[in-house]
């Protein structure tokens, strides 16, 4: 199963914790900012479970890369608005740095070769 994979558990816990924070976003911005949020890290499990089960997967992780970058302005601006606290802020920072580390492992094994293994 997608278990075994060091960055879908990664990420899977990530996922957990940003959707238990976005649930108490504000009703002003539950339907924009909080919204935009979830769907974001939900795009990058999608994509990580995707390139799990494909070879054909540097573009995959391209995007999720990408997703990834735009979480990290979303998450910062959840910070300086207030949404959530700068610890908190600091650990999901971190958490999505250290997934962003080893997708840019992964990307790197793949330019490689077509069916380098997921990290």
């Amino acid at each position: 199963m997608n278990e075994q994979f060091p960055l879908f558990v990664l990420w899977y816990a990530v996922l957990d914790w940003i959707l238990d924070r976005v649930e108490q976003y504000p009703r002003s911005v539950r339907f924009t900012v909080s919204d935009r949020i979830a769907r974001l890290a939900l795009q990058v499990m999608e994509g990580i479970v995707t390139a799990i089960h494909t070879r054909a997967r540097s573009h995959i992780l391209r995007d999720v890369d990408a997703y990834m970058e735009i979480l990290r302005v979303y998450m910062r601006l959840s910070m300086d608005r207030k949404y959530i606290s700068m610890r908190q802020y600091e650990y999901i920072s971190g958490e999505i740095n250290r997934a962003g580390q080893m997708l840019g492992g992964w990307r790197k094994a793949t330019k490689g070769g077509l069916d380098a293994g997921p990290v």
